[in-house]
């Protein structure tokens, strides 16, 4: 057996446990290759454990390991470093846990909070840097770190409570909202938004212009309203510092 040959059969059994798979190593001995496996499972649990802290004591250390075992099963390591090991988590809960969306919200907050931490710098403006701005044809750039997401439970109250170390259930939400994360200066935050929020910020990632912004707003929520909502959501966005950059290319819509 040739050396790839021999390294591609290890894989395949490191990562299925499959005997058949195991009995193709040559002077393959049971108990000396379940050490191998069972050093394999145990890294990437713990990287689950430390991805996800919160999420393990929402479970419970029975329900978190049901998990993590079987997205171990399905999906072997991706990159170079454990670190990313994490992505991909909430897909499994989705199939384990089908009928628990708290679960899955929690987990994706988790993950994207600890992805904005890593998230490319971007210095925020500041209120003086919109002072000779041109609002018909202001383009608005936001942080790398910024992610949105739709959400119909508690999980942001639960993350909330569990970073205090205080248990909190998971339960729906009468109505759903949306979940931002990003990062300022060396702390990953979550605020919870209106959808009406979320869909501008959306639109606004996407074209970044202000005007297109108000024109949106307006259609949805008449004159007055509508430019009043603008205001106060540029406002409280560069008091975020999610807005890091300006420029005022001409519209093209």
């Amino acid at each position: 057996m040739k050396l790839a040959e021999l390294q591609q059969d290890f894989r395949l059994w490191l990562v299925s446990g499959e005997e058949q798979l195991g009995l193709r190593l040559p002077g393959a001995h049971a108990a000396g290759l379940a050490v191998y496996q069972n050093n394999y499972r145990a890294q990437l649990v713990g990287c689950l454990e430390v991805s996800y802290p919160h999420l393990h004591s929402f479970l419970g250390a029975e329900a978190f390991l049901h998990a993590a075992v079987a997205h171990i099963k399905r999906h072997p390591p991706h990159a170079w470093t454990l670190d990313a090991y994490a992505d991909g988590f909430e897909a499994t809960l989705v199939e384990v846990f089908p009928a628990n969306p708290d679960v899955h919200e929690l987990a994706w907050i988790e993950h994207a909070l600890g992805a904005a931490f890593i998230a490319p710098d971007a210095p925020p403006l500041s209120v003086a840097d919109f002072a000779n701005v041109d609002w018909d044809t202001a383009r608005l750039h936001f942080t790398p770190s910024l992610m949105l997401r739709r959400v119909s439970t508690n999980a942001a109250e639960v993350w909330r409570s569990l970073d205090a170390g205080v248990p909190c259930d998971g339960a729906m939400l009468p109505e759903a909202a949306a979940v931002m994360v990003w990062r300022r200066d060396l702390e990953s935050s979550l605020r919870v938004l209106e959808p009406l929020e979320q869909e501008a910020l959306e639109d606004m990632r996407r074209h970044g212009s202000f005007a297109a912004l108000c024109a949106w707003l307006v259609a949805r929520l008449g004159d007055e309203q509508g430019i009043a909502t603008a205001g106060a959501l540029l406002a409280g966005w560069i008091d975020a510092g999610l807005v890091t950059g300006l420029d005022t290319v001409p519209d093209i819509y």
